[in-house]
């Protein structure tokens, strides 16, 4: 199954990510050539997305060695360590993020401690290694989602079973967010591919509006009925019985079931287990943390304040103090199901 967006172009010696913040007005790319392009391109979320962060990133690692490599400098284990630091700084709360930059340092450990590491054409050998590595992370990500999305569909109409399904969503999970159809999204996508979608409810997802530029420029992209929602009309849905399930994506998930996902993903979860409504979470391997118990421990980003006293760079409140948490996080409790690519948990 393929989608008609993706949110990166890749080549030997750069990367071109689309600049998500343009979107749906503008289709722009914006490109990379170093770590440090791409590590601001995700601290001011042009790419975005758990998955997509560390596709983005993965291939940041890579780039920092191939721009070494032009300059005539020499590659060592400190230039990939001082990169991750860099690119995991860029935001926080994602895990992906994380995951991907260690899998390129075991790369080039790996590297350096093998006797390849002697050989004449050391650093191409090493370059290939981590272009080949950040491909497979990219390519293993469209499988995931696959996978992922499929399990999630085969649950929802076992356990489930409607004709059709009103399903609403949070933030952007889809093609823009990872490296193939989506996690939440591509969940309803397949469900949408089967003839069991009535209508998909997209929230706006204050304060960057994911949901209104990229999950309904999605959608609309491939032709799936899609209907923007504000963020605090989800419960009178409920309540009127216009949702039958939610699928959400994660950032970061504990060792006990404990989600880390867009703001706005607490509040659903606690309105959909009062009008008894299943709560699913679609997310990949790498976004669950095996080293934190609980979603006590996960580091939540604060961002500016500008992000909600504007829109697009219009004020439309007030310069008043802001709180602005990036991310919020759902207990296990909350959740009837959390789909991955390898299990699903109930």
């Amino acid at each position: 199954m393929k989608t008609n967006l993706s949110f990166i172009k890749t080549a030997r010696d750069k990367i071109q990510l689309v600049n998500q913040k343009l979107l749906p007005q503008k289709l722009e790319y914006v490109v990379c050539k170093n770590g440090t392009d791409v590590a601001k391109a995700i601290k001011e979320m042009v790419v975005r997305g758990a998955p997509a962060i560390g596709i983005s990133a993965a291939y940041g690692m890579y780039l920092s060695a191939w721009e070494a490599t032009k300059k005539n400098k020499k590659l060592n284990i400190e230039l990939f360590q001082k990169q991750k630091q860099l690119l995991d700084a860029a935001r926080p709360t994602a895990v992906n993020l994380a995951w991907a930059t260690q899998e390129m340092l075991a790369v080039a450990s790996h590297f350096f401690t093998s006797d390849a590491a002697k050989a004449k054409d050391a650093q191409i050998k090493l370059l290939l290694s981590l272009y080949e590595r950040a491909l497979e992370i990219h390519n293993d990500d469209a499988e995931r989602c696959l996978t992922m999305a499929n399990n999630a569909v085969k649950y929802l109409v076992t356990k489930y079973p409607k004709e059709k399904y009103n399903i609403l969503t949070h933030c952007n999970t889809g093609s823009l967010a990872t490296g193939g159809i989506g996690t939440a999204l591509g969940a309803i996508r397949i469900l949408h591919e089967k003839g069991k979608v009535n209508m998909v409810y997209a929230d706006e997802t204050r304060p960057y509006m994911q949901g209104s530029r990229l999950t309904v420029y999605e959608l609309q992209k491939d032709k799936i009925p899609v209907t923007l929602t504000i963020d605090s009309q989800a419960a009178y849905l409920m309540q009127k019985k216009m949702v039958d399930a939610i699928f959400v994506g994660a950032d970061r998930i504990a060792i006990n079931g404990d989600v880390a996902n867009k703001i706005g993903t607490y509040s659903l979860s606690v309105l959909a287990k009062a009008h008894r409504i299943p709560f699913f979470v679609v997310a990949p391997q790498s976004t669950f943390d095996k080293t934190i118990a609980t979603g006590a421990e996960i580091i939540v980003e604060e961002r500016p304040a500008q992000e909600v006293l504007e829109i697009q760079g219009r004020p439309i409140a007030p310069k008043v103090p802001v709180i602005n948490f990036s991310f919020d996080v759902t207990p296990q409790t909350n959740i009837t199901a959390i789909f991955s690519e390898k299990e699903t948990l109930e």
